[in-house]
């Protein structure tokens, strides 16, 4: 009788080449390492991920997936408040990006792996980067910016910074300043948000 499969082995590849991706990039891991790593066989993972292609591409999508928990957590309390959650925002990255080990956003990290446009990983990480300027402009103009697409930009500059910077900075980051920054593009834009000074 064929051993049925388990259903926790998908995960459990994609769990080990989320950890090696996130660590080298997809460009520095082979899919025998994933093998010896996570100790399943070269058929196991084939059945599974069709293709190396296929394994990054569903990375790429759980890193997608992390964000929007990221972004649905920080905002939550805001929901009413457009503006609050454009700070919000800024407030949630910069403490991931203050976290140890950060090594910066995976999605725009892993871009420069696939020039190729049609390349399947590179539409998940443009979709992406489009659908966070989409929502940022979104909540601009909902927060009555004169100019939503401006500070939607301004706030995605920002975040870029922390992206960039929290892997130099570490713990003692740039947070404090980004946050302060995102209040006053905000400020700027839509005039002073009663209580904005009380977000992290």
């Amino acid at each position: 009788m064929a051993r049925k499969p388990d259903p926790g082995t998908r995960d459990r590849i994609l769990n080990v080449a989320s950890r090696l991706f996130r660590e080298y990039g997809p460009d520095g891991v082979g899919l025998q390492q994933i093998i010896d790593e996570c100790g399943c066989g070269k058929n196991l993972l084939y059945r599974e991920f069709a293709s190396k292609d296929d394994l990054v591409v569903a990375y790429l999508d759980r890193c997608r997936q992390e964000w929007d928990a990221l972004t649905e957590e920080v905002t939550r309390p805001w929901r009413e408040d457009p503006a609050g959650q454009l700070i919000a925002i800024v407030g949630g990255v910069a403490e991931r990006a203050a976290a140890p080990g950060f090594r910066g956003c995976p999605l725009r990290n892993s871009l420069p792996s696939f020039p190729d446009p049609g390349h399947p990983a590179r539409r998940v990480i443009l979709d992406y980067h489009t659908a966070m300027r989409v929502n940022l402009r979104d909540l601009a103009e909902r927060a009555g910016a004169r100019d939503p697409r401006t500070l939607a930009d301004k706030i995605m500059l920002i975040i870029d910074g922390l992206h960039a910077s929290g892997p130099v900075l570490g713990e003692e980051g740039a947070g404090e300043a980004a946050v302060a920054f995102a209040k006053e593009a905000v400020s700027a834009a839509v005039g002073d948000r009663q209580g904005s000074e009380e977000l992290v």
